[in-house]
């Protein structure tokens, strides 16, 4: 989760003692402006009743604040909870800074990438339907790509072979269909089949004719499986996806802050994005929040590998539902089963190179098989992903512990800002659920070592 593939950082950061005037004053304007009824009907609880130091906890804020006074990020929100309960929500920055425009809890975020779990949950539950199992192939919904071959690079020079299996329901999910082959090794012709259209439908349909990269299941490639995803929970339920994302999980789930497109009474909540530049890696306006008044890549593209804007408290309430087995409230959206399966490996010994060393890949999520490897410090079993824009979600359920930080870079090699958020959080455990190793075929998400 915390390594992601990234570069150490590029600048030491020395620990400050106390913010700067200007950013206490922040941090009042903050807490003012945060009294939103998103934010307070979160159920909360002080870090002690579940288990954490504040004081450790505190780290956290202290961490994120360094990035900022350091001019490397404009603001973040981070969010901790534990059995349940938000035990630290917390504001540092600026949502934009060019105005100085506190970061608030409700701020509204661009999640990129974290827009996958979500719809691939959204396909999971037309699974417990029955409509589908795993090791159907895709191609009998969407029909378009039958026919794929395989492009091959090998000492006899690029060549073309039949696939040896089909693609299935359970490659999209887990990113084993090679559907993304490498551009130069593609015809001209075919390079020109690889923008997007207005719609998802019609850029995937474009795409069809595009080889695989290598054979289904036999590699893992991260890129537009999701979309494939997306394209079939619309086939599958006969619904549009937003449609079907609002009627099925986000008004359940109360997200009342997540959609494709922000209202434009919420617009100015849209936090800024912003991107390194320069050898300090100091950042300048990327985008400005009008982007978020249209679907993202496209007027009428409403995809499964991003396009959502979210908050921490709404993404807290669908990473619970996941933690408590697939339930939050009285609200069931799956079966504790389903969640297992979902979070079992399904990417085999697969190198997951966007996360490294010790993960495998489930069915819409990240999943830490070997801490030591990854050298990170959430237990054997945890899920993660983030965006491409810097957030980042991650599930232990042997602590019952959910972390969430939302932010807008749109490059953050250079910055340990995820391993940092990670490790502040972790280490803030007092009283542990876990007294030995676990790994990821003894987990449950009804462990019942856990505090419930």
């Amino acid at each position: 989760m915390f390594q992601g593939g990234m570069t150490m950082r590029e600048a030491r950061f020395r620990p400050v003692c106390q913010y700067t005037m200007r950013a206490l004053l922040i941090a009042v304007l903050s807490l003012l402006l945060n009294a939103s009824a998103c934010a307070q009907s979160l159920p909360r609880s002080s870090p002690a009743s579940v288990g954490l130091s504040s004081d450790r906890l505190e780290r956290l804020p202290a961490a994120m604040q360094r990035y900022i006074d350091a001019n490397q990020l404009a603001g973040t929100v981070t969010l901790v909870a534990r059995d349940g309960k938000v035990v630290h929500l917390e504001t540092q920055g600026w949502r934009d800074k060019e105005s100085d425009t506190p970061m608030t809890e409700d701020t509204i975020f661009f999640i990129m990438s974290m827009t996958k779990p979500i719809v691939s949950t959204a396909l999971m539950m037309l699974y417990e339907e029955g409509r589908f199992l795993l090791t159907d192939p895709v191609t009998k919904w969407i029909p378009e790509i039958a026919g794929k071959q395989v492009l091959i690079q090998d000492d006899a020079g690029v060549h073309r072979m039949t696939p040896r299996q089909p693609i299935t329901v359970r490659d999209v999910l887990a990113h084993t269909t090679g559907l993304d082959p490498t551009r130069e090794l593609l015809t001209e012709d075919e390079q020109a089949l690889l923008g997007r259209e207005s719609s998802l439908e019609a850029t995937l349909i474009k795409r069809a004719p595009l080889p695989l990269a290598f054979h289904p299941s036999e590699d893992w490639q991260y890129g537009s499986s999701t979309d494939y995803v997306a394209l079939l929970v619309e086939r599958i339920s006969g619904e549009p996806l937003k449609d079907f994302l609002q009627e099925r999980i986000l008004d359940p789930l109360n997200m009342n802050d997540t959609s494709y497109v922000v209202p434009a009474e919420k617009r100015d909540r849209v936090a800024t994005v912003y991107s390194p530049t320069g050898p300090n890696k100091t950042i300048e306006v990327f985008r400005t929040p009008e982007y978020s008044s249209v679907p993202f890549f496209g007027s009428d593209y409403y995809g499964g590998v991003a396009g959502l804007f979210s908050t921490a408290s709404d993404y807290w309430r669908f990473s619970q539902m996941l933690l408590n087995g697939g339930k939050l409230g009285r609200v069931q959206l799956l079966s504790p089963k389903t969640v297992n399966l979902m979070i079992s490996n399904h990417s085999a010994d697969h190198d997951i190179y966007i996360r490294g060393p010790g993960y495998n890949f489930g069915l819409g999520f990240g999943i830490l098989n070997d801490a030591g490897v990854a050298r990170d410090p959430i237990t054997p079993g945890s899920f993660t992903w983030g965006g491409a824009w810097g957030t980042i979600f991650w599930v232990d359920p042997v602590e019952n512990m959910i972390g969430i930080m939302m932010t807008q870079i749109s490059s953050y090699s250079h910055l340990n800002v995820r391993q940092d958020v990670g490790v502040t959080a972790v280490q803030s455990i007092v009283d542990s659920y876990s007294n030995k190793p676990y790994s990821v075929q003894g987990y449950s998400v009804l462990n019942p070592r856990r505090a419930l």
